[in-house]
């Protein structure tokens, strides 16, 4: 939390701690919503619905949308039932899917009970979407103009219905079916003659996107053609909502922590971490733990079978971490490089055998720099021979570990799956195994030790 946001809490406090909650009320008056929710959060139950309630009605289904869902949850729960139906018959489409696609089918059916049927139907058509398609993400809640009207008729219609439509600095032109024809901008009618017509001004080529595309796509567009919103139509393009950059910039985060979660070998949260509980946290880490234990298990077999050569030249346990850390530190930044560029759209899974080439070469570049350091430090420990070992090991572990990083996520993804799977544990491990084969094998060859 920033200061200004702190010095808000603290205010809040000690208003509540001496029962001023006329002092709550003038500091809550001068916040935006956005931080009356983060200052809402920082409360206990209990001080959160208090506090809530000081809210003007208009106010309050504003900051209840930007409040984490379990915190939704708690409110509700505190709260009559028809303060909760207000709540959640007032929220944008898109806040309430949000809401109801996190929660378990019981409590799904408990706030669907509260709604107007008018609030039902419209939860539940986004909810028929796909999951994590932009039908789910939209809001329908937007206006449009009809082409055949003249600005001043099409500007009349907007301020009728002000209230229904998320304000964005476009304005969407469809026929009497429904279906999109153009857009223009907003400040149109502000500049052009009042009794132009629509068509005259809208331009008929109009970015959009289906429905039951995936939410990533949104997001790629969206930044792609800097856009503030982007039409939601389905197969006859019949325009059925939008998708607003705040919603996207949602995503992101969301697809961006899901990566990072990934890619420490855990299960995906889909709370904070704040409250998820340890149990949960334990199911998240440990399958992945075992799975890690049971590659690197591979890895104590190797060094087992290779005995003999231990006790022969105990100096190759001395390289050994160093070895292993090559392959894997080299992995690991190739898996990153790679599964962030397939995340971004910056590269496709097609491209991997152009990346392949590429990755080989600064693989080989890498591998004969790292190979040369550590060849010093080789001839200083073991003579020529250890030297020479060594500076091949490097070289070979950094080139497959590199390799190994660079083509598991393609892998992955050409099986359908996240290519945050391929996290850094999960190639380090893969590398350390194969580090030690290549190590173990090289030994018996140079050195003559069987």
């Amino acid at each position: 939390m920033d200061s200004s946001h702190l010095h808000d809490l603290e205010h809040v406090l000690e208003c509540l701690a001496a029962a001023d909650l006329s002092g709550v009320r003038a500091r809550l008056d001068e916040m935006r919503i956005q931080d009356i929710a983060a200052v809402l959060a920082e409360l206990d139950v209990a001080e959160r619905r208090d506090v809530f309630r000081l809210l003007p009605l208009g106010r309050r289904v504003d900051v209840f949308s930007y409040l984490e869902h379990g915190q939704q949850m708690q409110l509700l729960e505190q709260i009559s039932v028809g303060e909760g139906r207000y709540l959640l018959s007032e929220m944008l489409p898109d806040d309430l899917t949000a809401l109801l696609e996190e929660l378990p089918q019981p409590e799904v059916r408990r706030l669907l009970r509260m709604l107007p049927f008018r609030s039902i139907r419209r939860a539940l058509t986004l909810l028929g979407y796909p999951e994590d398609s932009c039908g789910r993400l939209m809001t329908t809640a937007v206006v449009s103009v009809r082409p055949e009207w003249t600005m001043a008729q099409a500007l009349d219609h907007l301020r009728l219905q002000a209230e229904r439509g998320e304000t964005v600095n476009l304005v969407y032109v469809t026929n009497e079916d429904g279906v999109l024809q153009g857009v223009l901008p907003l400040k149109y009618f502000l500049r052009r003659e009042s009794e132009q017509l629509v068509s005259d001004l809208m331009t008929t080529s109009v970015i959009a996107i289906d429905a039951h595309e995936p939410q990533e796509e949104a997001l790629h567009m969206i930044r792609h053609y800097d856009l503030t919103a982007l039409p939601v139509v389905d197969e006859d393009q019949e325009l059925l909502g939008i998708v607003t950059v705040d919603d996207v910039l949602d995503v992101e985060e969301e697809e961006t922590t899901e990566d990072f979660q990934r890619m420490g070998s855990l299960g995906v949260l889909n709370l904070s971490l704040r409250d998820a509980s340890p149990a949960l946290l334990y199911r998240k880490r440990v399958g992945w733990l075992l799975i890690l234990i049971a590659i690197n298990m591979i890895g104590g077999v190797v060094i087992a079978g290779h005995g003999d050569a231990i006790e022969a030249l105990v100096v190759l346990v001395f390289f050994l971490p160093l070895i292993i850390a090559g392959g894997g530190n080299a992995g690991t930044q190739s898996s990153t490089l790679m599964v962030r560029s397939l995340a971004t759209g910056d590269v496709e899974p097609s491209d991997w055998l152009k990346l392949w080439g590429k990755e080989l070469l600064v693989a080989t570049a890498l591998g004969v720099t790292m190979a040369v350091a550590v060849s010093a430090l080789g001839f200083w420990r073991g003579g020529m021979d250890v030297a020479v070992l060594i500076a091949l090991a490097m070289l070979l572990v950094v080139v497959v570990g590199s390799m190994l990083g660079m083509l598991l996520p393609f892998v992955l993804s050409r099986f359908k799956m996240d290519p945050a799977t391929a996290s850094a544990p999960l190639v380090t491990s893969i590398a350390d195994v194969a580090g030690i084969s290549i190590y173990f094998s090289l030994a018996a060859m140079i050195l003559g030790i069987v």
